[in-house]
């Protein structure tokens, strides 16, 4: 895997060298035209031609203004000037920091000799005395560009801007070709169900994408509890299938990877009721089902259908009492339960579950009462967001176990995330111009997390350092592009 440097979306790149140094080349062969703002080409547009010094007044104005509109829309920029005005680069530092973008500046180190010799070669020279007297204001600068504030100093070299997540991650691997750990499993989620072809095909799509998941190496099948699509992903109009009957069919058209729901929500059924539909689902799979539970949010959805939505304080009485309730009606006999917002005069399930408990995972990250209960019921919590916020919530995690007397490694870690996963750069290119919508772009790069498959590779293990055991990817373009094939070969790296 080769050591690329991986920047967040947005950053504001200074370069600081003088003529001849390379910059303007790096800036070309790592950035698109339109993120470089480069003094000497508003210099021809202001002036006569790009070496037309009459009119740098002029050209560094425009070059501020630029910059201050691209932070303004927070726009990944590079800024091709000498970088040697102490007061123009703090300027663009107190610039990006008023628009939380952060400031990184490449230093180019070229040796003079190698300048002068470049320079010499140009059809328009930079006066040698002029040259040298960069090269001198260069040394000074370079002695004190560490302790400036940028965010980074750093050398020409390879580099992409990803989106944040991803380049989290490239961070928290100082040595990101070393030997990996093993152990990481994951976790296919469908999310949507815009099959081309429409219902007609979705029988036979969903039937191939499960044999594919499984034969890629996924350990689990996932879909969401929703019966219209959630507002984050789509429209409410958009096809949904019920959770229950599709894990039924991805059960039938697999036979080793686990199934369950990414959650149900205990507000959408009779919960004895979704016990039992658990379990059948666990003995007609042969003991692969899982039961994921949650809280549930989705106000307008329940409205549409006339369930009640009760406040978040009775909705997490009822998780409770789930999470109560379940180990008694899968195990033997028929006791009563008596929760907090249900009672249950006969808790009975035959057949019962081939494993006698099927394992439950708890959707939801929040601190004081989500991470609370997965410590004390549950058999897995499930987190969302970047390596920081995972390695947070795990500690979090551990010391509510710790509170009620349970070891954290009962409790498995899990994360939820849709990915966008393209074989090289120029392909994850295509794709991101082809998905990416007109406006909220950087919104939707930080939903959708794309990256090749390197990038992929990269994250997945800095998320299993900061300790998810399950990744569960929701893949964009599942249903139109080699989406899965791509994400086998990330399986198989991480492996």
């Amino acid at each position: 895997m080769c050591r690329m440097l991986r920047l967040p979306d947005p950053t504001l790149l200074v370069l600081v060298g003088p003529s001849a140094s390379g910059k303007s080349t790096w800036a070309a062969q790592h950035f698109g035209p339109g993120q470089v703002v480069s003094s000497d080409h508003l210099r021809a547009l202001v002036g006569e031609g790009e070496h037309d010094l009459s009119a740098s007044a002029d050209a560094f104005a425009l070059v501020d203004t630029v910059v201050e509109a691209r932070m303004r829309r927070r726009l990944t920029t590079v800024i091709d000037t000498l970088g040697l005005d102490d007061e123009r680069r703090r300027s663009w530092r107190e610039l990006a920091g008023r628009h939380d973008v952060p400031c990184v500046a490449v230093a180019f180190d070229t040796p003079a000799a190698e300048c002068r010799k470049r320079n010499a070669a140009r059809p328009h020279r930079v006066p040698a005395a002029v040259l040298g007297g960069q090269l001198r204001t260069y040394a000074d600068v370079r002695s004190r560009l560490a302790d400036e504030g940028f965010a980074d100093v750093l050398a020409p070299e390879p580099v992409r801007v990803v989106s944040p997540s991803m380049a989290a991650a490239a961070r928290s691997l100082p040595t990101p070709d070393r030997q990996h750990e093993t152990g990481l499993r994951f976790g296919l989620q469908i999310s949507s169900f815009e099959v081309p072809g429409g219902p007609a095909a979705m029988g036979e799509r969903i039937r191939e994408v499960a044999a594919a998941a499984e034969a890629a190496g996924f350990s689990s099948i996932w879909v969401m509890d929703h019966f219209r699509q959630a507002p984050q992903l789509g429209r409410p109009w958009d096809n949904m299938l019920e959770s229950a009957t599709t894990l039924g069919f991805v059960a039938a058209a697999t036979s080793r990877i686990s199934v369950g729901c990414l959650v149900h929500g205990i507000t959408y059924r009779n919960l004895a009721h979704l016990g039992k539909t658990v379990a059948t689902l666990d003995v007609l799979s042969g003991g692969r089902a899982w039961c994921g539970i949650g809280a549930a949010w989705y106000e307008a959805e329940h409205t549409a259908y006339g369930w009640p939505f009760p406040p978040v304080a009775e909705r997490f009485e009822l998780l409770e009492d789930a999470l109560q309730l379940f180990p008694l009606l899968w195990g033997p006999g028929t006791p009563s339960f008596e929760g907090r917002r249900i009672r249950v005069p006969e808790a009975m399930c035959y057949p019962r579950p081939l494993r006698g408990r099927i394992p439950i995972l708890v959707g939801g990250s929040g601190e004081r009462r989500t991470l609370r209960l997965a410590a004390e019921y549950a058999d897995a919590c499930n987190l969302f967001g970047d390596v920081d916020r995972v390695q947070r919530k795990v500690e979090i995690l551990r010391r509510h176990c710790a509170d009620v007397g349970r070891d954290p490694d009962d409790v498995e870690v899990t994360h939820l995330s849709t990915v966008l996963v393209s074989g090289d750069e120029a392909e994850l290119g295509r794709e991101v111009e082809r998905r990416r919508p007109r406006q909220g772009g950087q919104a939707w790069a930080r939903r959708t997390n794309p990256g090749t498959v390197e990038d992929h590779v990269l994250r997945a293990r800095a998320l299993q350092a900061a300790g998810v055991e399950q990744l569960i990817v929701s893949l964009a373009g599942l249903w139109d592009s080699p989406a899965l094939e791509r994400f086998a070969d990330v399986i198989a790296a991480v492996r």
